[in-house]
């Protein structure tokens, strides 16, 4: 088993800046991706970013590039999304994902096998 704990959230005013981290723990040997999802009351799940562990290759939804900056430290088995010029419509729980079992696409939630608990952002205006 693999758990996933992630830090960082927070109340921020718009343009605003926060870093999360998501540390694994556990079984982690085999890591191929992890990821970040976010929920917003009354919305569907959506994908924010992914990293892939070997490789460090990275992925972004449109509506954050240019904004947020995924990054791993494989030593540490921690992902880091960097935001930057927040905006209210990020607000959001968001959920840190991990993947081992080489396959989907990254921004599908079902490629993921390990969920953390969530963390709180809030943007205000």
């Amino acid at each position: 088993q693999v758990q996933l704990e992630e830090s960082g959230g927070g109340l921020v005013q718009a343009g605003g800046s926060l870093r999360l981290s998501c540390a694994a723990s556990g079984r982690t040997l085999g890591i191929n991706a992890m990821g970040w999802f976010r929920q917003a009351p009354g919305k569907e799940r959506e994908s924010v970013s992914a990293i892939t562990w070997s490789g460090g290759k990275t992925f972004y939804a449109d509506s954050v590039k240019g904004r947020f900056s995924i990054s791993r430290d494989i030593a540490k088995n921690t992902v880091y999304l960097q935001m930057n010029s927040l905006k209210p419509e990020d607000t959001a729980g968001y959920y840190c994902a991990l993947d081992t079992m080489h396959g989907g696409a990254w921004y599908v939630s079902g490629t993921y096998e390990y969920w953390g608990q969530g963390t709180q952002v809030t943007v205000s205006s």
